[in-house]
């Protein structure tokens, strides 16, 4: 189980920052931690970025799918 969790909600959040605030987040989390995203839609393309840029280094578990709100729990292995 992670030890830290971090809670982004990316709905407040201009959307040429979204992604580079999410990945600064993430880059600053330790082994074990995990970072919760909260959107307006399902950031799948999210997962596509994560699995190019750091395979084998998260992982990723939806705890809310939508309608409205999407959250995303991304944990730092």
């Amino acid at each position: 189980m992670p030890t830290k969790t971090t809670e982004l909600d990316v709905r407040v959040i201009p959307p040429r920052e979204k992604h580079p605030t999410i990945f600064r987040t993430f880059d600053g989390l330790a082994r074990g931690e995990s970072m919760v995203i909260i959107n307006d839609h399902d950031p799948r393309p999210l997962r596509y970025q994560f699995e190019a840029e750091h395979p084998r280094e998260f992982a990723w578990t939806y705890e809310a799918e939508g309608p409205e709100v999407w959250r995303v729990r991304i944990d730092r292995r």
